[in-house]
């Protein structure tokens, strides 16, 4: 099952123009700057990126493996006719491989191939929602402690419920161009 819409949207998402705290009456963007993620797992963590460098998001298929590539390349898939390169975000951000989750349980996040020049898709736990947040619910001093890691944008502070109390859930926004032109350099 493949979840297709047209370029940068995901079915059933809102589209990002759409948002009615994104534009005042006359169509023009509020005071409030306001975004878009797709928000999704990698091992027990959450993570986000930017809606518009999503192309769609694809169910598991099996994935041949190329000999001689570097450990974050996980593969090619042949997507609808097209052949697709799977890189394995996992290893690439250091996240430590959960033994119980087999990748066939995970999903491909495919990008708009404006962002890499040829067809590229992310491998992920599960894929959670389509979010909107304000620039005030990132808080991006909290990743000093990520080193030299320029592709972590910021923490988002996502307000959500926990019976009568409600709680911040922190969610790692990830610019996944860096995270690709950090990965070319270091082949």
């Amino acid at each position: 099952m493949t979840t297709e819409t047209k370029e940068g949207e995901i079915a059933g998402a809102p589209s990002p123009m759409s948002h009615p705290q994104s534009q005042n009456a006359t169509g023009m963007r509020a005071s409030q700057k306001t975004f878009q993620v797709l928000e999704f797992l990698l091992g027990k963590e959450h993570f986000a990126i930017d809606l518009f460098d999503v192309r769609e998001v694809v169910e598991y298929t099996p994935i041949t493996q190329l000999p001689n590539t570097a450990s974050y390349m996980k593969g090619i898939i042949d997507l609808r006719g097209e052949i697709t390169t799977i890189i394995d975000l996992k290893d690439r951000l250091h996240i430590p491989l959960d033994k119980t989750r087999k990748d066939e349980n995970g999903r491909f996040i495919v990008l708009d191939e404006k962002l890499t020049g040829v067809k590229t898709g992310i491998l992920v736990d599960d894929v959670l929602a389509v979010s909107t947040f304000e620039e005030k619910d990132v808080d991006a001093a909290s990743t000093a402690g990520a080193g030299d890691d320029e592709a972590i944008l910021g923490i988002i502070k996502k307000k959500t419920k926990d019976k009568e109390n409600e709680v911040s859930e922190l969610v790692i926004w990830i610019d996944v161009r860096k995270t690709l032109s950090i990965m070319e350099k270091k082949e």
